[in-house]
């Protein structure tokens, strides 16, 4: 039977299922409405779609390292509220989302999401996670993924439980105890500093362009200012811009776990120096959970009776 558009729209309307999910529940079911209803409530995607207005902004960030680390994957899956996110079955489910993420050919989450579930290829990853939506009870959601591939190696850094996670990849010739406790110190400053850029030299003239215009608007409209002459002007600001890009930049960073004020880029340097290696960092990913989502206002006592009407 040939599955017509205004068929899947009005099974859309019924079940507030996906279009993609309502025409694949037809093509199933040859076309029988109440059968494909049945499909999806099985598949656990009209249940998944009842719930997907619900913000969902707590979560986790997990990450799987494979290959001896010259393999890795960071992802974001969110939840609605951190006793969830803190739920022994969720957090399984998270790691496993990681290591497909790790396997993944896909370059974007919804290519992502609509390949095979490695666990059980009849199901794509989307309708794995719309059965862990009906067995947990609340809405979920596959947020972001990167992975990164290295013939160096990678390092991961998982803080609180995974409210951020990190990876850093260098170029380097080892993989001694040394140099991963070295990467792992730069996860961790990665995490509690929050770097926007490796180096200076990532750092766009645009950018650099657009913070000296600010910085130039900031110094004109100080009192103390007035009457300086416009070179006088510009060393100032030339030192302030220096002074912000140290803080966004991983190497020029103050190391946190420094006793002698060195920065990131030196003890790197002292390390390889000791290991008698090549180490670079080249790259870092940085997730923490909820950034950027707008999340719901409620007190504990709320979320604790939410949590005993689910």
């Amino acid at each position: 039977m040939a599955i017509t558009a205004a068929m899947v729209k009005e099974l859309r309307e019924s079940t507030g299922a996906g279009m993609m999910d309502c025409k694949k529940a037809l093509t199933q079911t040859d076309g029988d409405f109440d059968k494909a209803v049945e499909f999806l409530r099985e598949k656990g995607l009209a249940t998944a779609q009842k719930k997907a207005g619900r913000i969902a902004a707590e979560g986790m960030v997990a990450t799987s390292i494979k290959n001896n680390g010259k393999l890795a994957a960071i992802v974001e899956v969110n939840s609605e509220t951190d006793f969830v996110a803190k739920n022994e079955k969720f957090q399984s489910y998270v790691a496993e989302v990681a290591s497909q993420a790790a396997d993944t050919s896909a370059a974007d989450i919804e290519s992502f999401l609509a390949e095979p579930w490695a666990a059980d290829t009849s199901k794509t990853v989307n309708e794995q996670l719309a059965s862990m939506i009906a067995v947990i009870g609340e809405n979920m959601n596959i947020r972001r993924f990167e992975k990164i591939e290295t013939e160096g190696l990678v390092v991961s850094y998982i803080h609180a439980g995974g409210k951020i996670g990190v990876l850093v990849e260098a170029e380097t010739d080892s993989d001694s105890d040394g140099v991963k406790e070295c990467l792992k110190n730069i996860a961790m400053q990665v995490a509690a500093l929050n770097p926007k850029y490796v180096s200076t030299d990532e750092v766009s003239e645009e950018y650099k362009e657009h913070e000296k215009q600010i910085l130039l608007a900031q110094a004109k409209n100080d009192p103390k200012n007035a009457g300086k002459p416009d070179n006088i002007i510009e060393k100032m600001i030339l030192g302030r811009l220096n002074k912000e890009l140290k803080e966004v930049c991983l190497l020029e960073q103050v190391y946190v776990k420094a006793e002698n004020k060195e920065n990131v880029g030196q003890y790197i340097a002292s390390v390889a120096k000791a290991e008698g290696v090549s180490l670079k960092i080249k790259k870092f990913v940085r997730f923490e959970t909820g950034e950027g989502i707008e999340k719901k206002q409620e007190d504990f006592a709320a979320e604790v009776a939410a949590q005993m009407n689910a």
